[in-house]
């Protein structure tokens, strides 16, 4: 592994470099870090050259002055010129996802193929906007970790709460170095999101779509319904699992991730 440091805006960011080869980037999701893919790289970085940042807010990384979804996107970019890639395999979760999409609508030119871990194309609905309005309350009157405590277990699927309670404790004991101004930075970031289904409709390389059967963060039924949309797709949904996917079934993951990358060396 090496461990890489980039000034953004002046804002010291951070982001993980492991094996080598055709450049695949993986972007975590809201109140995570780089690690949450740990249980992927092992698997990966004998054929890939994976780059994992922590983005702005998160882990080691220093909030940005633009921490909308399309600011973060910029930092990816930024990581890719700094790295000097011309193309690249993009992948998103959840709020990564969204950033995702903002790297594709204005980089197409730089991705080979992307990802939706557990993520959408959808901006938030009105009903989707009214809890994550009580979630900024709740995190600027008690902090962030207390909120990621109450919110986390919320995001495994009852099979994984039931039998895998020691993976969510474990989850959730990472998570305290979040400052409630980020954690309240991504929420408005994801409130103020567009729409970008058109990203999906005009891009011209593969997508996959990862959905998880007991979402309760991305619905399932939108994840399918959007994923008709590019004129590739590869389409997964993983049977026992809720938002976290890669926790909750690593090796399903490692499987998908793997064909997905082999079949998109083709195109």
């Amino acid at each position: 592994m090496n461990t890489k440091k980039l000034i953004y805006e002046g804002a010291v960011l951070c982001y993980r470099i492991y094996g080598e080869g055709r450049p695949v980037i993986l972007v975590h999701g809201f109140g995570e870090e780089a690690n949450v893919w740990d249980g992927l790289v092992a698997h990966l970085q004998n054929r890939y050259q994976l780059i994992i940042p922590d983005l702005p807010g998160s882990g080691d990384s220093a909030m940005i002055p633009d921490m909308s979804i399309a600011g973060m996107a910029e930092t990816i970019h930024a990581i890719v010129h700094e790295e000097n890639i011309h193309t690249c395999t993009l992948i998103g979760h959840s709020m990564g996802g969204y950033i995702t999409l903002a790297f594709a609508e204005n980089y197409w030119n730089h991705l080979d193929a992307f990802g939706l871990f557990h993520s959408t194309s959808y901006a938030d609905s009105e009903e989707k906007k009214a809890p994550r309005r009580k979630g900024i309350a709740f995190i600027q009157e008690h902090g962030a970790f207390e909120f990621l405590k109450t919110a986390t277990p919320n995001l495994f699927s009852p099979k994984t709460k039931e039998e895998n309670t020691a993976l969510v404790e474990k989850q959730i004991a990472g998570l305290s170095r979040f400052t409630k101004e980020a954690l309240v930075a991504y929420y408005e970031a994801m409130i103020g999101r567009p729409d970008r289904t058109a990203v999906l409709r005009q891009t011209r390389v593969p997508v996959l779509f990862i959905i998880g059967k007991s979402d309760n963060a991305v619905s399932p039924d939108d994840s399918l319904q959007q994923s008709h949309l590019p004129g590739i797709s590869y389409i997964h949904l993983l049977t026992h699992s809720g938002h976290m996917g890669m926790l909750e079934e690593p090796e399903a993951c490692k499987r998908i991730l793997d064909e997905f990358l082999l079949e998109t060396e083709k195109y």
